[in-house]
This record gives C-alpha cells, sequence and structure tokens, in this order.
C-alpha cells in the first residue's frame, strides 16, 4: 500500500503522520532527531513504498540521508512557499506533519533542488568561511573604534600591514585599553590563522575542478568567489535560463502589479546569502574593469545609486557564470595579465598544499601571445575569437566603443621593458669630491 509521510523536523524531535492514497490519517508518531532512532525509524516503521515529505531546515539534509535508503522517494520542500499555499489559522506539530503529506499526495508540494554531497561540502565550507571574514572584520572594526576612541592616528595608511602591526604593538595606551587592545589582536590573529587553513581546502578543490578553474577568469572572480558560487548554482542544467539562476541566488528586484500598475523594489534576497555577498565583493573589483563589465558599472553608476549599481553588476556576474557553465567557456573579455597573475598564484598555492613539484605553467610568457594562448596554456576550453562573436555581440562592443580593446586581448603584445636602475651621482673628472 502506497502511503504519504510528513515530517515536521524540529531540532531534537520529528513528528510524523502517515496517509494513505485517499488522505486518511493512518497513523501518528513522534521521534527522537538523533541520528540511532532515526535508523530505527526508518528500518521498523517505514516501507520501501513510502513516499516522505519534510521542509528545508538546519538539519534536513543528514534527515533526508538517513531515510533515503527505507523509502521510495524523499521530497524537500521550500518552506516559504508551503506556507503561501497551506497557511491556517490552528498552526501544531501535527497539522504541519499532515499538511505536509496531503500537499506530496496531491502534487502540490514546492520541492527544492536536494545537493549531491560534494556540493553540499563546498556550501558548508564557504559558509563558514564567510562567518570567519564576518568575524575577522568585527576585530578591525573594534580596533579601529578604540583607536578613534582615543584620539589617535597610525603613522601608516594600512593598519594591517607589518608597519601598522609594529605600530599596534608598541603604541602607549592606558592599561585598560592596552588589555582590549591585546586581546582583539590575539582574536584576529586566531582568525586569520583559521581563514589560511580553511583556504587550503578551497585551493585543493579549485585545483581538482574545472569548473572552479573556468569562473576564475571572470574579473574580480578568485578561487574562493568561484567555489562558492559554483555549490550555490549547483547544476546549471536545471535552470530554464540565466534569469531563473540569477533569481535562484535572489538577485532579481521584487514585483508587485495589480491592474495597471506595476512596482518594482529591492533584490528579493531569496538565495543563499554567502553566495550573494560573495558576489557584491568581486562587484568592488569589477568596478574599475575596462571591459565591458566594467563599462556597464561605470554607465550605470552615474544615474542610479553605487550600492543600486552594485548589486546590477552582480546579477550581470551571475548571468555570465551561468552562460559559461553552460557553454563550457571561458570569459571572453578577461585581461591576459590578470588571468595569468590569477592561475599563477593558485598554482603556487596548490604546490604548499598538495606538495606538488611540479614547474610553473609559463602563463606570463603566454600572457603576451593574448588571451587564447593564457586559455590553452591553463588547460581551459577554447574561447570565441572577435570575428566568431555573434552579430549583435559586436553591435554591443562597437556602441560602447570597445572594439579595439577587445582586439588587443587576442592579439601579440610586446614584452614589458625592464625598469632603468636609478644611477648614482658620481663626481665629475677635475672636480673635487
Amino acid at each position: 500500500m502506497l502511503r504519504f509521510v510528513g515530517l515536521d523536523v524540529h531540532k531534537h524531535f520529528i513528528e510524523a503522520c502517515f496517509i494513505d492514497r485517499r488522505g486518511k490519517v493512518l497513523e501518528r508518531c513522534r521521534v527522537d532527531c538523533h541520528g540511532s532512532e532515526l535508523q530505527k525509524f526508518g528500518k521498523w516503521q517505514l516501507r520501501k513504498t513510502d513516499r516522505v515529505a519534510l521542509e528545508a531546515t538546519t538539519n534536513t539534509w543528514p534527515v533526508v540521508a538517513l531515510l533515503k535508503p527505507h523509502v521510495q522517494q524523499v521530497v524537500v520542500a521550500n518552506p516559504l512557499k508551503t506556507k503561501a499555499i497551506a497557511e491556517a489559522n490552528i498552526k501544531t506539530d501535527k497539522v504541519d506533519a499532515e499538511v505536509l503529506a496531503q500537499l506530496l499526495r496531491c502534487g502540490y508540494l514546492p520541492e527544492v533542488w536536494q545537493p549531491d554531497a560534494a556540493t553540499q561540502t563546498q556550501r558548508n565550507l564557504i559558509t563558514h568561511r564567510v562567518a570567519l571574514s564576518s568575524r575577522r572584520t568585527r576585530h578591525k572594526n573594534r580596533i579601529q573604534c578604540l583607536l578613534s576612541r582615543l584620539l589617535l592616528k597610525p603613522p601608516c595608511k594600512f593598519l594591517w600591514s607589518k608597519a601598522g602591526r609594529t605600530w599596534l604593538s608598541a603604541v602607549q595606551l592606558p592599561s585598560a585599553e592596552r588589555f582590549v587592545l591585546d586581546s582583539e589582536l590575539r582574536q584576529f590573529d586566531q582568525t586569520e590563522q583559521e581563514l589560511q587553513v580553511l583556504d587550503r581546502e578551497l585551493v585543493g578543490i579549485a585545483t581538482q575542478d574545472p569548473w572552479v578553474r573556468l569562473l576564475m577568469t571572470l574579473p574580480g572572480v578568485n578561487y574562493v568567489v568561484a567555489v562558492g558560487l559554483l555549490a550555490a548554482f549547483g547544476d546549471v542544467a536545471r535552470f530554464g535560463d540565466a534569469d531563473h539562476a540569477a533569481a535562484y541566488l535572489g538577485l532579481v528586484p521584487k514585483t508587485r502589479q495589480s491592474g495597471f500598475k506595476c512596482y518594482h523594489g529591492r533584490i528579493t534576497k531569496a538565495g543563499n546569502p554567502q553566495a550573494r555577498w560573495l558576489l557584491t565583493q568581486a562587484c568592488q573589483h569589477v568596478a574599475r574593469n575596462p571591459g565591458p563589465m566594467g563599462t556597464f558599472y561605470r554607465r550605470l553608476a552615474k544615474r542610479k545609486p553605487r550600492q543600486v549599481a552594485l548589486m546590477a553588476m552582480a546579477r550581470k556576474l551571475a548571468t555570465v557564470a551561468y552562460h559559461m557553465l553552460k557553454h563550457n567557456e571561458p570569459y571572453r573579455y578577461a585581461t591576459p595579465e590578470l588571468v595569468a597573475k590569477k592561475f599563477t598564484q593558485l598554482h603556487s598555492q596548490a604546490r604548499k598544499v598538495l606538495s606538488d613539484r611540479s614547474g610553473s605553467p609559463g602563463l606570463t610568457q603566454a600572457a603576451r601571445a593574448g588571451l587564447s594562448a593564457v586559455y590553452e596554456q591553463a588547460g581551459l576550453p577554447p574561447v570565441k575569437i572577435p570575428s566568431a562573436l555573434p552579430a549583435g555581440e559586436r553591435h554591443m562592443l562597437a556602441e560602447r566603443e570597445l572594439t579595439g580593446y577587445v582586439d588587443q586581448l587576442y592579439s601579440t603584445r610586446p614584452a614589458a621593458r625592464p625598469r632603468k636602475r636609478a644611477q648614482r651621482n658620481e663626481p665629475s673628472a677635475g672636480r673635487p669630491d
């Protein structure tokens, strides 16, 4: 007999409701939300023909992994959409479990995509790194606030350089403020060490995953942003187009339309918050890019607030990243020297992490031969040259006066001239020293 099982998952227990194909409640029970108890629940109370539904929450995916071998299907629902479909005046754990089972039986349950183990691991690492980065920023802000409160001005421009840290260690402060400053510096150093350890894990992922290295060709995107964006997307084939991919990350504006009135508000923020934060940080560098993306930002920033332009730039990055992953093609307008520097640094870090003794890929020399040579040397898929671009894309480049810039990216560049050393002023002959 086919049964539909609704699970209302909490931190310490799970409320379960079993119904048949006609919607009749067969059984209710409560299970402790622990690994051993869930194993017993799956073995003795679930059947291979059962279909199980639960909402996405903190501990959803471990529960799904434990129950999947014992049932026919496990469906994870979007709690926001489920609430919009089946909102009731009386809300209890038993009601919620039954509602999930009934929606699953009727085929109305708003299902979410279930990531594989590798994608889930990458998401957990990126979430942890964003938390560590936020903690490091808080320590910086507290130290800056302490110095401002004491009317102290650092002698160097960048406080976190070697000279700045030396000044922070030696500056004379009252005993209480000195204690607070030393405490903040210790916590800052500890967070910095944890970030370095975590970055080693991300470097290992970036060197082994070709999709991460493909996204690294985007301006402003390093291996951290690339891993975070790829983990948020998962399988890009599940998106109908680039607009759906951007909407999944919550980078599209809210729309309220009724009759002849239509209102577009701020972004929905319905997707992965860590991916949005990483894209926003990447946009800080894209704003200075001389290519099409930088031009897009500067044109928009002339008539829109800076934050609005950055959000639009983040959506543009997500859209371009979707097309790159879908067509397996690197970014067409990247600067060869910056791409070469980015992959050279990644290779250098990978040698330390993986104990790899292989030589340098020689990307610096390949950058002089143009962007296509850099991608070939880095082992990336081929890129379309300017003459093979679609007519609409060539028209866009001509309209924004970027045709010459793009042609230079694919042409051979002259070798950089060595810097002249400053000549010492030697005394002339016949003159005394």
